[in-house]
């Protein structure tokens, strides 16, 4: 794991001025940046599925969502879930505690648009329990912290609650969005895992294998 401890270490400071100059903005209206950071071009997302290791998934049993910290502070009185809303949303306006008073969301999973925020989810793109049967557990609680609050990788969007009931813990061979976003969620979802050294299971493989084919 000491190249992700390295990476991580190096994307931190990164983040860090990227968080910054946007939080410069401080409160008041402004167009939101993309939902989602731009994920890895499909070409690079097939050599790095290539390179996944593939094995069954293991320690389900074990599986806490409290061992994956969420949310933290970002900057101020901004945290994680804050950062994404005002991010992935349209004419947002916070006040002082960094709460969005006002906006538009439509939930990429499945384009439902609300203008209440409350009522969308932080999806964590790779799911915690996913991410932890493929190779988290082995993980320290400070490395799970950085994966669960990641905004640097397209791992963190904000979707509509009955999509992300709807997703559940499920990998790309059991659940997928719409079919007009499918080919962005599995080039993330690979750029996600490679990123972190998890594992894939043979089913998820072949069925991002087969979104990736055409796109």
């Amino acid at each position: 794991m000491s190249g992700f401890r390295l990476r991580r270490s190096i994307s931190a400071g990164l983040t860090t001025l990227v968080l910054a100059a946007g939080l410069l903005l401080g409160t008041g209206a402004g167009t939101a940046n993309a939902a989602l950071p731009t994920p890895i071009a499909a070409s690079t997302a097939r050599t790095y599925l290539s390179s996944l290791t593939v094995t069954p998934e293991s320690h389900a049993d074990s599986y806490d969502r409290s061992l994956f910290p969420t949310w933290i502070t970002i900057s101020g009185t901004c945290d994680t879930r804050e950062f994404v809303i005002k991010r992935d949303g349209s004419n947002v306006v916070t006040n002082a505690a960094c709460t969005a008073t006002s906006g538009s969301w439509t939930s990429p999973y499945d384009n439902v648009v609300t203008t209440n925020p409350s009522t969308f989810d932080i999806d964590h793109l790779v799911p915690l329990s996913e991410a932890w049967d493929s190779g988290a557990w082995a993980w320290t609680t400070a490395q799970r912290q950085a994966f669960a609050n990641d905004t640097t990788r397209p791992q963190l969007l904000a979707v509509s609650a009955s999509s992300n009931r709807s997703k559940g813990d499920d990998d790309p061979a059991e659940w997928l969005p719409q079919a007009s976003y499918q080919c962005v969620y599995v080039r993330a979802w690979v750029q996600v895992k490679h990123y972190y050294g998890l594992s894939v299971d043979a089913t998820e493989k072949a069925a991002i294998s087969a979104v990736l084919k055409n796109c």
